[in-house]
């Protein structure tokens, strides 16, 4: 079973939240809260797979419970959803760099937030096309300068071809094809990647190219 938390200060996006994801036979939802202490709280205890995590909300914002989330070494099993709206951008570009594996808007269809607890249960990272191009280029427009290319020197001439392709975000199949590997090494090459950048997922490497300047600012993703 997938365990997960919602939050949100609605109760009433909260119910229906339950609702959908309960109806799922492998999803179980193990706590709800309606502030940013309280999910801090609540997931500390329940020790989810999934936090789907609202960014307003009193006593501590979801920014906040993100950012605590991740200082928790029992909770690095924990994989955070933010769930956001367009009009805040950069707020959503400091929880991935805080640790959240990935977004939705709030509107997003039924089939897609189900699709979105199981990705990143499975250990992968939500990108939602979407979102996607614009989220990243305001993190690069951000920091882009900042971030010293030299960083890529621990990894190899292969393994950067393939960290720039993630940062397209192409998937592990696409990534295979465009470089003549089959998906599984493909695979293996990204999990390499996020070893040697430390990065916690697919989203944080998607990050680390658009900063290091690995893909152009303004590429598609």
């Amino acid at each position: 079973m997938i365990r997960v938390v919602i939050a949100d200060d609605q109760q009433l996006i909260r119910a229906g939240f339950r609702s959908l994801l309960d109806a799922e036979d492998d999803i179980e939802v193990v706590g709800e809260a309606g502030t940013g202490t309280e999910v801090v709280d609540v997931v500390r205890r329940m020790r989810p797979d999934v936090v789907l995590m609202d960014i307003r909300m009193p006593d501590g914002d979801g920014l906040w419970a993100t950012e605590q989330i991740a200082t928790f070494p029992e909770l690095s099993g924990t994989s955070i959803v933010v769930v956001t709206t367009f009009e805040i951008d950069e707020y959503v570009a400091r929880a991935i760099r805080a640790g959240a594996s990935g977004f939705l808007v709030k509107d997003t269809e039924p089939v897609e937030l189900i699709r979105a607890v199981r990705v990143v249960a499975s250990g992968d990272a939500l990108l939602s096309p979407g979102v996607t191009r614009r989220l990243l280029e305001r993190v690069a427009r951000g920091s882009q300068a900042t971030v010293d290319a030299s960083a890529l020197s621990v990894i190899t001439g292969r393994e950067r071809e393939v960290l720039a392709l993630v940062g397209r975000g192409l998937t592990n199949t696409e990534i295979g094809a465009k470089l003549f590997l089959s998906p599984l090494t493909a695979k293996t090459h990204v999990s390499r990647i996020m070893a040697k950048l430390t990065a916690r997922d697919r989203v944080q490497l998607v990050v680390i190219a658009y900063e290091t300047g690995l893909v152009p600012l303004g590429r598609a993703v």
